[in-house]
């Protein structure tokens, strides 16, 4: 694909901005805006047009105005006011939307709880929030069954609303169901006016190291993120449709999904969890102009096999995080997809990058406020020179990601004060100025642009270099037969730093003596795995980012990995098996 002119960049990047400047008077600190209260200008504006559409059912935006009125009678009805917290766990479908933007209307705050966690995860993940009440949808009912005891809550504090697509079964729950269908579809009565720097929900981290924590999102967040989505990055006409198959409990669903569609008029198309099979007929479906995607999804969709409607649909525009370099152009040239905008930006961060032209493998532009800091790849801490000042970076080289913080460019934070401030960096240039510390390396190129390398944590030293895993994972994937690929550091002892290993997604076409010869030829010593783990399916988190932190911890050991292990021994992967593991152990055997 060509690559847009430096003149042609900047002339993409400023329509877009002109897009985004109309939205800037709700996003003022003194405004009284809310997602509600944006809810309210769709039902004026776009009465008749499509709002939320799921499976057969659609609502238009005065359908769902109404909707989340009924809902917002009925949770206060319940007890719930201004400032209480509701912890919301359920799949993708509209009655998720109602209960959130409900919140909203009653300017309190919800938790939107991962749905893949259970047990202690899940008790943790409602605990911290200090919920007022819980709302699950009957598909989780049993989860909540088994931590019930744990949580500080009575049975009338849990209500469970039922699957529309499912089977009805009593409960031993308060059904909200029956407390929604009570209420008139009139607005309740809610004292004071919402502000730009009040809650409007908690979304959790992902949890790929430790617990889940819960980040703080204001209406001014929220809103700025949809604005930046649904005006600049999509530019969603009333009424398109940009397809959601993301996980609602996340920020990119969110804000790329439901706050776009709230600040532009186009509609939010759900599925409940994402589909590779089924993705192009649901797109078809809804006659979806965009979609949102996010880690290793495009890869699942390039995977599947090809067909002759691969590129029967009326797709304009992508837009995510995670598209990887090596599969990108392929991707786009399959399925006949014109624009992929590809984003970064964390949910709790005030570092937002967009990729506006397309350009393969790049995250973005260089933006004001942020920087790239010269700093230890392994541990995150930034390089300061004698004075205690920390040093920028120059083209062609790697740094962390920071982004100093101002009115504007907030940093909310997370519900645990502690959490909050370790992601601060103080007197980065100058005494008293501040940073969020993103954790995140990336790699600054000629004018500007960006392309991310690795989180802080994930690049290791090995044979006394520093090694990616995301720019090895990248070259791995490009072997015969790997669909996928997670790379990791290792200890082994007896060395210094940490041996790389990869678990691999392989196909029948897979074979350990061609992949052995393709990592001999297009890896360095340093950056090659030495131990491989063959896997049917990859361990990844709800949000399709890999699992490492548990990949590291069960490493190369045979008692505790069930999947088929293997040892590079000079040109050749090997079995590796209990023998072979305690040579290791003991110092017998050395990696070469």
């Amino acid at each position: 694909m060509a690559t847009p002119s430096p003149l042609e960049t900047i002339w993409t990047e400023l329509r877009a901005t002109a897009r985004f400047l109309g939205h800037v008077p709700r996003l003022l600190p003194a405004a009284a805006w809310s997602p509600a209260k944006l809810l309210e200008e769709r039902a004026r504006n776009h009465a008749d047009v499509l709002g939320i559409a799921h499976l057969d059912r659609r609502f238009t935006w005065s359908e769902v105005d109404a909707q989340v009125s009924r809902y917002a009678r009925a949770l206060q009805r319940s007890g719930v006011g201004a400032g209480d917290v509701v912890a919301l766990l359920m799949d993708n479908r509209p009655e998720f939307l109602f209960v959130v933007t409900a919140l909203s209307r009653l300017r309190a705050i919800g938790a939107l709880i991962n749905t893949n966690i259970l047990g202690p995860g899940l008790v943790h993940a409602i605990t911290i929030a200090k919920p007022k009440k819980v709302v699950f949808g009957s598909e989780h009912e049993e989860k909540i069954v088994e931590v019930q005891g744990e949580l500080s809550l009575g049975r009338d504090d849990l209500l469970v609303q039922q699957e529309p697509e499912a089977p009805e079964h009593r409960s031993a729950f308060p059904s909200f169901d029956a407390l929604v269908a009570a209420e008139p579809e009139t607005a309740p009565t809610v004292e004071g006016t919402p502000r730009a720097d009040e809650k409007f929900c908690y979304i959790y981290t992902s949890g790929t190291t430790g617990l889940p924590k819960a980040a703080i999102i204001t209406n001014q967040r929220f809103m700025a993120a949809g604005a930046l989505f649904g005006a600049s990055i999509l530019a969603l006409a009333p009424g398109e449709v940009s397809y959601v198959a993301l996980p609602l409990y996340h920020s990119s669903a969110m804000f790329a999904g439901w706050g776009a569609a709230l600040s532009s008029g186009g509609a939010i198309a759900l599925r409940k969890k994402f589909s590779a099979s089924q993705f192009l007929d649901d797109v078809r479906r809804y006659d979806a102009h965009a979609f949102v995607y996010i880690g290793e999804l495009c890869r699942y969709l390039l995977n599947q096999p090809e067909r002759p409607d691969d590129r029967d649909h009326h797709l304009r525009v992508a837009t995510g995080n995670g598209l990887r370099p090596d599969i990108w152009e392929r991707f786009q040239k399959r399925f006949g997809i014109p624009l992929i905008r590809e984003f970064y930006g964390a949910t709790e961060g005030n570092a937002p990058i967009v990729n506006l032209v397309g350009t393969p493998g790049m995250v973005g532009r260089l933006r004001s406020g942020q920087v790239l800091l010269r700093c230890d790849p392994e541990t995150g801490e930034a390089i300061r020179d004698p004075s205690g000042r920390c040093t920028r970076v120059g083209p062609g080289e790697t740094g962390l990601l920071v982004a100093k913080i101002t009115r504007m460019a907030t940093y909310d934070g997370y519900v645990d004060a502690q959490a909050t401030q370790k992601k601060v960096l103080a007197d980065v240039f100058a005494g008293g100025d501040r940073y969020f510390n993103s954790g995140d390396l990336l790699t600054l190129h000629d004018h500007g642009w960006l392309s991310f390398a690795d989180r802080v944590g994930d690049t290791f030293r090995w044979k006394g270099e520093n090694v990616s895993t995301n720019e090895v994972a990248e070259i791995l994937n490009g072997a015969p037969g790997v669909l996928e690929s997670n790379v990791y550091g290792v200890e082994v002892p007896g060395t210094e730093g940490r041996a790389g290993m990869a678990s691999l997604n392989c196909d029948e076409r897979f074979s350990l003596a061609e992949f052995a010869a393709y990592v001999k030829a297009n890896l360095p010593v340093y950056q090659r795995p030495y131990f491989v783990r063959l896997q049917r399916d990859m361990r990844i988190t709800g949000t399709f980012k890999h699992q490492k932190v548990d990949y590291r911890q069960e490493g190369y050991d045979p008692h505790r990995v069930r999947d088929p292990l293997y040892l590079l021994d000079g040109d050749a992967y090997v079995a590796l098996d209990e023998e072979t593991h305690r040579r290791l152990l003991s110092g017998e055997l050395r990696l070469r």
